[in-house]
């Protein structure tokens, strides 16, 4: 655990620190894009922020490689060669499209080669295990159009939450902690050695995300662009086909006992199933129901659309921070109610938890105006949007000149249009000038 926990320190510091001069590169490069009329953002932020990802997730690697336990997943797998092979391809295509905004065509081609490096290098789905029917071998073409599949669904799932300051990346980072859990778990339980890249992989995920937060949370100083976006995405998906299509269920020796203690005791198997469809839920629903509304309007997939859930949120009157944390919310809810099934099937609390939580998040979704106040005790520990003297004083205010006091909260609350974009990211296989 340490080796990895410093895996994870490098790789966010190496992205932290590199994100600085990116930003930097990329004004004097002139990748900052135009301020229009539908954007949240006040002044031109530069993109490219993926470079500084990328250099991070490269240092993450060569650092696993030199530590002691950690190098043996480079000596006994290809995975690592392979993911850092797919990753710098889809790196070098967001680079470019951040910059000259390159074809439609050319990106989704550009994803689905890299998947097929990935595939070529080892890093494919060899089997998967079904409910009532076991382990289920696939063919070669048959792993390899599931494993490009998923490659391409999850970059783009996470291309289209890249919608405002600090989403896409809090989101990733969020699944990518449930997913190491669940593969940590996976090495460390049942001492299978095939799940160790698939924790390796989320642990630099979660430092490149990590190190990249500061940087571009709201008000953003610099967007991933699609060059970090799509980098996030592969790599997300690099985990989930590692310990689904590699880590053989008949190595946990679960088939024992009573059936219905093997049938509880094989969730740890099906859940790779589960898993990365959890952790990609909301962008993956936010995804389907696009794609579905603008079909049935007669438009492209990939054409101009304003109904991305995160829109939603700001229309019906949530601030930017709060559609942020809401979406955080619902993530770690879904990511982690599949990580404690996965655990303990048999329990009935996590179920009523996951209920219970699930109510608490539509209670503060349907509540976009109002504003908690904090205790009088801590209200030197809270933005000042929080502090009740501020509201007293407002009325002091009020009383003594006659004026209605000035809302200074106004501007966290005002509606925005659905549709209304930062900027901060486009669909991955769209044009950037004509998806937001």
């Amino acid at each position: 655990m340490r080796e990895y926990l410093l895996t994870l320190c490098i790789t966010a510091a190496v992205t932290y620190l590199l994100t600085g001069p990116v930003r930097k590169f990329a004004i004097v490069a002139g990748a900052m894009p135009e301020i229009r009329a539908r954007d949240v953002h006040r002044e031109p932020t530069p993109r490219l922020g993926g470079i500084a990802m990328f250099f991070g997730l490269c240092a993450g690697l060569l650092v696993a490689d030199h530590l002691t336990n950690l190098s043996e997943v480079f000596e006994k797998s290809n995975e690592p060669r392979a993911l850092l092979s797919g990753a710098a391809l889809i790196w070098l295509i967001g680079v470019l499209d951040d910059k000259f905004e390159i074809d439609a065509l050319i990106k989704l081609g550009g994803q689905m080669i890299a998947a097929g490096v990935m595939v070529v290098q080892g890093l494919t789905i060899l089997w998967i295990p079904l409910p009532g029917v076991g382990t289920v071998a696939l063919t070669q073409w048959q792993g390899t159009l599931l494993t490009v599949a998923l490659v391409v669904i999850t970059i783009n799932a996470v291309n289209f939450v890249d919608g405002l300051d600090g989403l896409a990346a809090g989101m990733v980072c969020i699944a990518a902690a449930a997913f190491f859990m669940y593969a940590y778990r996976i090495w460390y339980s049942y001492g299978i050695e095939a799940a160790a890249p698939a924790s390796l992989f989320a642990a630099i995920l979660m430092g490149m995300c990590l190190g990249f937060l500061p940087h571009n949370m709201h008000p953003a100083r610099i967007f991933m662009g699609d060059s970090g976006s799509m980098l996030i995405g592969l790599v997300l998906a690099a985990g989930a086909i590692s310990v689904t299509g590699q880590v053989d269920p008949d190595l946990m020796n679960l088939f024992t006992g009573s059936e219905r203690n093997a049938v509880h005791q094989m969730v740890p198997v099906y859940i790779p199933l589960v898993m990365p469809l959890t952790i990609i839920a909301i962008p993956a629903a936010d995804l389907i129901l696009a794609i579905v509304r603008r079909t049935w309007r007669g438009q492209s997939p990939f054409a101009a659309d304003r109904g991305h859930l995160h829109h939603r949120l700001l229309e019906i009157g949530h601030s930017h921070s709060r559609a942020v944390l809401i979406m955080y919310f619902f993530s770690a809810l879904i990511a982690f109610g599949a990580l404690g099934y996965s655990v303990n099937a048999a329990s009935m609390w996590i179920v009523l938890g996951v209920v219970a939580l699930s109510a608490i998040g539509l209670v503060l979704l349907l509540l976009p105006r109002f504003t908690p106040r904090a205790p009088r005790w801590a209200e030197r520990f809270v933005p000042p949007r929080y502090r009740r003297r501020r509201r007293t004083a407002g009325v002091a205010q009020e009383a003594a000149t006659g004026a209605p006091a000035v809302d200074e909260d106004a501007e966290e609350r005002v509606p925005v249009a659905a549709g209304v974009s930062d900027g901060n990211g486009a669909t991955a296989v769209g044009s950037r000038s004509r998806t937001r």
